[in-house]
């Protein structure tokens, strides 16, 4: 009888999952379409990102796995521009790894008041800082300090601001 409650749940458990993600990947296409300014986050946040009020273009593409939660944090006044690409999860290059750890799990930070170039892609365990700048299809390999511009692929410093 045990034994029939225990797959009951395993059963459960398994439908559970393929809801959230249903969920999860739906709302993320809904949120793509950005009809007004406060669209995308509305349906961000429902994805379980942390997500303030901030502004994100058009085609915001974030990849990470479904049931990650948390793993996204962008503060008020953040400026997100259309086609941005967040990485939250990756494969790492180190083929003797790759085999035993096939991903890089990791945040992304966006500190208030920043703002994302058009096309920029920002990968795994980055922070961009209070009031920085990325500049339009940089490759964000690297945490961005506070008040600083970075550009080009990979992003380097090329700027202070203040």
């Amino acid at each position: 009888m045990s034994e029939m409650n225990g797959l009951k749940l395993v059963k459960l458990n398994l439908i559970n999952k393929i809801l959230i993600k249903i969920k999860k990947k739906s709302f993320k296409k809904i949120a793509k379409l950005a009809l007004t300014t406060w669209w995308a986050p509305f349906w961000l946040r429902h994805c379980g990102y942390s997500i303030g009020n901030a502004y994100i273009g058009e085609e915001i593409l974030i990849i990470d796995f479904y049931d990650s939660i948390n793993n996204l944090i962008i503060e008020d006044g953040a400026n997100i521009a259309g086609r941005v690409t967040i990485v939250t999860q990756t494969r790492t290059t180190d083929p003797d790894i790759r085999v035993h750890r096939p991903s890089i799990y990791g945040k992304v930070i966006i500190k208030k008041n920043s703002w994302i170039g058009t096309g920029a892609i920002i990968l795994p365990n980055i922070t961009i800082g209070e009031g920085a700048v990325v500049g339009a299809g940089a490759v964000v390999t690297k945490d961005v300090p506070p008040y600083t511009v970075a550009a080009g692929v990979p992003a380097k410093i090329i700027k202070k601001l203040k």
